[in-house]
Parts: structure tokens; sequence; C-alpha cells
């Protein structure tokens, strides 16, 4: 043994009884020589190791998402080499990782990325930006967890960085005090457009890749700060971000993918929209919904998220409130930052939420927690065989939201005080703690109810609202629940005969596919599933979606009419007793031409009024 080598490894046990922040940093090197075929040549330098093999791994989950994605299918090109460049032996012990052997207390592990698909839960490379979600970027090593990381980012002519992640003094290194901290850090790499301002004594920035204007970026930027005024006043001001910043990690190129993704003190914000028309409306809703995430489930948050493990499918029974109590008071800043009228809040988010409740299968079978519990399975999860989910499951989005609205209601009508006063209370007993960034208190589901009874002065109502909408699965009633604030709940299409069916039309040979059908609906009942191809309605060819409006609009609820269809067992002729269409819709009282009353206008104003000084 050398003397350098031997001095080497009588050290290591010395610098290893030190806390694992004092201990050398992790360092990431990120280079994109082939950006334009969407690499990324990537290395990383562990150095202070213990004797024994390294085991090196990639991700398979990805924290706000609850599925596998198994980021180690997109890494090739991997070698690794010790403090000297000696090139050192590699083993696969599973499809996500490598054991490193043989090394004198430093390894460079160095690999290639591929990456092409810009959202908030892979990674995005092309001549014109990176867009990096840090766990389908970054590789780890087991047993380092808990160390510093320092990454410096190649940047091509012109990039900058848009990051979470603490820039050093000369803007060329960012750390992260832990890997937790730096797989919550998604990082935007281009030339970014920045507008940034102060809100109770911190600062918040835009910084956004588009195409579009500076004048459309300012109006953006001016709408955004409505709805940061708006979720501050809910719980009493902002939160202590750790470095005293909060940054929209926007891309808006035509490349993107739809999505956003919630982390600590950022979002990552994504979409092929541009920030003019419409599409400004849908990308600020994903602006308000994230934002109200640096409250609800990054502080204020659950106990079985905590910490959040990179090697499995993280499973909640929260989600209901950490994402659709999200969704609920995300579309709710929007018409108290003035974005929506009381008309368009009605059409753009109580409508969707009400008809989802009362109309679909899955909400009357399982209760909230049960959808939950289906994240690792939904979320973007990827599976080719097909499923049932049309008659089982519907989104812990909507169902949490749908149930947020209907104890707004409640708490307001009943019990005099409401769910901002539920939100701030939570997040005063386990949101606004915290300590090496994380919560020192994460919350379970026995935490929100007794929470609730403490807010309504009434544990029992909190026990039998669990009881009977969350742990169970009983529908609100949403017309009685809206009439205080002059609303109304009615069929969007009264009178109108429906086949409720998902249909695909084959131009080709004039016939229609059915996807799969709900329960209870005319097909369903009628024995048809998914895959049978309908051939002709009354003797009548299927031509397209029109047509086929307009033959049954000559025909009222309760009708038959003869369904020629080709299934699996054979060709056969269906009676169908056609339904009226089940969607509802919730308008106001003014769009109904019922008189609204003081009282009701007094009601409505507190619920969705502006609650920004």
């Amino acid at each position: 043994m050398r003397k350098t080598a031997a001095l080497l490894l009588l050290s290591l046990p010395l610098a290893l009884t030190r806390p694992a922040r004092a201990q050398a940093p992790v360092r990431y090197e990120l280079a994109f020589p082939n950006a334009v075929h969407h690499e990324a040549r990537i290395t990383v330098t562990f150095r202070e190791l213990p004797a024994g093999p390294l085991h090196v791994r990639m991700a398979r989950s990805s924290p706000g998402r609850y599925a596998l994605h198994e980021f180690a299918k997109n890494v090739y090109d991997v070698a690794a080499t010790d403090a000297r460049g000696q090139t050192l032996r590699l083993t696969k012990p599973d499809p996500y990782g490598w054991d490193v052997a043989g090394h004198d207390g430093t390894v460079t592990f160095t690999y290639t990325l591929f990456g092409d698909r810009t959202d908030g839960t892979y990674v995005g490379i092309d001549g014109r930006h990176a867009h990096l979600n840090m766990p389908a970027t970054l590789a780890y090593a087991q047993g380092l967890e808990q160390r510093a990381a320092e990454v410096r980012f190649g940047l091509l002519p012109g990039w900058t960085v848009a990051s979470q992640l603490q820039p050093d003094a000369a803007g060329t290194t960012y750390s992260a005090p832990n890997l937790q901290y730096l797989m919550d850090s998604p990082t935007s790499l281009g030339e970014q457009q920045v507008r940034s301002w102060q809100e109770g004594g911190r600062t918040i920035e835009l910084k956004v890749l588009h195409d579009g204007t500076p004048a459309e970026l300012d109006a953006y930027a001016n709408q955004t700060k409505k709805v940061v005024k708006e979720a501050a006043a809910i719980f009493g001001g902002l939160p202590a971000y750790d470095f005293g910043r909060y940054t929209f990690v926007a891309n808006y190129l035509p490349q993107t993918s739809s999505d956003g993704m919630e982390h600590r003190n950022s979002t990552s914000l994504t979409s092929r929209r541009p920030l003019r028309g419409p599409g400004a409306l849908d990308n600020l809703g994903t602006v308000a919904h994230e934002f109200f995430h640096s409250w609800n489930v990054e502080r204020l948050r659950p106990q079985d998220l905590e910490p959040f493990d990179f090697q499995r499918a993280n499973m909640s029974s929260n989600l209901w409130f950490a994402e659709g109590f999200t969704q609920y008071f995300g579309e709710l800043l929007l018409r108290r930052a003035g974005v929506y009228t009381d008309s368009a809040y009605c059409k753009e988010a109580l409508s969707g939420m009400v008809d989802a409740m009362l109309t679909m299968p899955g909400p009357k079978r399982y209760s909230p927690v049960h959808m939950s519990q289906q994240a690792p399975f939904v979320d973007a999860a990827a599976a080719i065989d097909p499923n049932n989910r049309s008659n089982t499951y519907l989104s812990y989005y909507y169902i949490g939201a749908a149930n947020a609205l209907a104890l707004d209601l409640e708490l307001r009508a009943r019990f005099k005080t409401d769910l901002d006063t539920y939100m701030r209370t939570l997040w005063e007993q386990f949101g606004s703690k915290q300590q090496n960034y994380a919560p020192t208190r994460p919350y379970t589901l026995a935490d929100l109810q007794r929470v609730l009874g403490e807010v309504a002065r009434d544990t029992a109502f909190a026990g039998q609202f669990f009881r009977q909408h969350i742990t169970g699965h009983e529908l609100p009633d949403y017309a009685t629940l809206l009439m205080p604030a002059g609303m109304l709940v009615r069929p969007a299409h009264p009178g109108q005969a429906t086949l409720g069916a998902r249909l695909q039309f084959n131009p080709a040979d004039s016939t229609a596919t059915l996807g799969t059908t709900l329960l209870g609906s005319p097909l369903y009942l009628a024995g048809l599933d998914r895959e049978d191809v309908v051939l002709r309605l009354d003797g009548q060819p299927f031509i397209s979606a029109p047509e086929l409006q307009k033959r049954l609009a000559g025909h009222k609820p309760g009708d038959t009419v003869q369904v020629e269809v080709r299934t699996r067992t054979g060709s056969r002729t269906a009676t169908v007793t056609l339904q009226e269409n089940s969607d509802l819709e919730v308008v106001p009282y003014e769009e109904a031409k019922r008189p609204l009353s003081r009282a009701q206008k007094k009601f409505r104003a507190a619920w969705l009024g502006s609650k920004a000084k």
C-alpha cells in the first residue's frame, strides 16, 4: 500500500464521525454538448467515502408524484473512476442502480441522460432549454442522503438558471442542504425572462421561458401578484421561505407538456399554451393551485409522505386534502382575485366539481381516502392493460375539491366560520413550525378531524362529516348547500335524450367503437361494453357525432331504439332505452332569472369576495 493511500484510509473514520452536513458535499456538474439530441452529460463526485462498495441509485419516484417512473431507463454510457482517474468496476444489483467497488475514498460517476419530455416529472432538453426534474436527472448514493450537494450547470450561450437551489455569490454554483431538498428543486435553464417583487417581506419571482411579448408577461405577472396576495390572506401571511424567496419556474414553450408540480420554495409550471387569450387563464389556474401548495402539502404535510421515499411508490390516505382542498382553493383564489366573475366561477369551477361528484359512479362507491390510496396507480402511472376506473374512480383532486366546497358552505351556513379558518388553524398547528427544511409535526387523518371539531366547536359534527364524506362515500346535498349563496344546481341539458356513451367514430365504414360503458347508462344496461362496434342505430349507420345528436334530438328520454352491434360473442340487435342527459351545472340565481335576496348577496360576498388588504 502506498503511503498516501494509507494516510487517506486512516483519515476516513475521523472524517466520517463529523455530522453529515460537515462532510464533503456531493458535487454535480451538468453539461449539454449534445442538447439538440436531448442529451446531458452528468458528472457526480462523491468524496470522503467509507470503505466498501458505493451504492449509486437513480430515483424511482418523484416528490409530488406517487407512481413509479423508473428514471434509470434514460441513463446510459455509465462510468466511474477514483481520485487518480483509474477506472472502477461497476456492477448492477438491480435495474435502478450501480455498485462501485475498489475506490480510494473518492468516486467520480459519469453518465449520459436522455430527456425529451418537459413537464414536472421528467426531463426536457433541446437546443433552446433544459427543464430538469431532479429525481429524473441526478444519481445519488445511498448513505449520503444527509450530505449537502453542490451543482454547477454548463450553460449554453444566453442561458440563465431558474431554481430554488441557493446560488453562491458568483452565481456559478448552486447548493442544497441535503438530498430531500436537492430532489425537490426543479431547475430550468434557458433565456429566462424575469419579473420579481416583494410581498410580505419575501421575494416572489417569475422566471419564464415563452415566445410572447414583454407586455403579455407583465399582464401575467400582475395577475399572479393578485393570486399571491389572496393566498397569503387565507393564512395570515406567506411562509418563511428558506432563503427568503419563492420562484415560479415557468416554461411556456410549444415543446412542453401541460403540468404543474409543487416544491418547497418553488413550483414547476409547464404548458404549451401562450400567455395570451384563453391559454393565459388556464396557465394562471395552475399558478394558483401550485402556489397554494407552498402551504398545503409542502409545509402543512401529511405524515404518510414524510420523508419522501425515492425508491418506492409513495401512498397517502390524505391526498383528498393535500391535493383536493388545494384544487378547491386554487379556483377560489381566481374568483377572489377578480380573474373570474361569479358566472365564470360557477362555469369553470363549481359545475365540474358538482357534476363529477353527483353523476359519476366512483364517488357513490368509494371514499376520498380510498381515492387517495389509488394515486400510485393513476398519477401519471404507466400500464398497458385496460382498467375499469370509469366506474370505480374519481380523482382525489375532484372528490377532495367537491368535499372542500361542501364543507366550506356548511361551516358558513351552520357554524359561523369557514374553510379559510380551518386551513389557517391547521397551518398554525402543523405547518408554521419547520426545522431542517421539513415540518416538525406532520399531520394525520385523525388530526384533520380533530381540528375540524375545534374550528366548528362541534366534535360530533366533525366526526359525522369524516364518517360520511371522507372515510365514507355519502354524497353532499349541493342544491341545499349552494342555496344560501344564491346558486342553483340544475340539469345542463334538460330533456335531452342520450345513449350515455363514449364513442370513437370510424369514418371508413360508418361505424362507432364503444369505450368503457358507465354503470347504469343505457348501453351498460343493454349489455354492451368496450370495443363493441355499433353498426346501426334504428337501421341507419353511424356517421359522426353531430349526426348522432341530430337523430337523438328526435327522441325523448324513455324512448327505445334498436342498436345493431358486433360484440366479442357475435353480432346482434340490442334494444336500448334512452335516458335524459345527466350532466349538471351550477349557475347564479341571476342567470336562472331567480331573485337574489340580500342575505344571499351577503353570503356570496363573504365567500367569494377578496380577502387581500
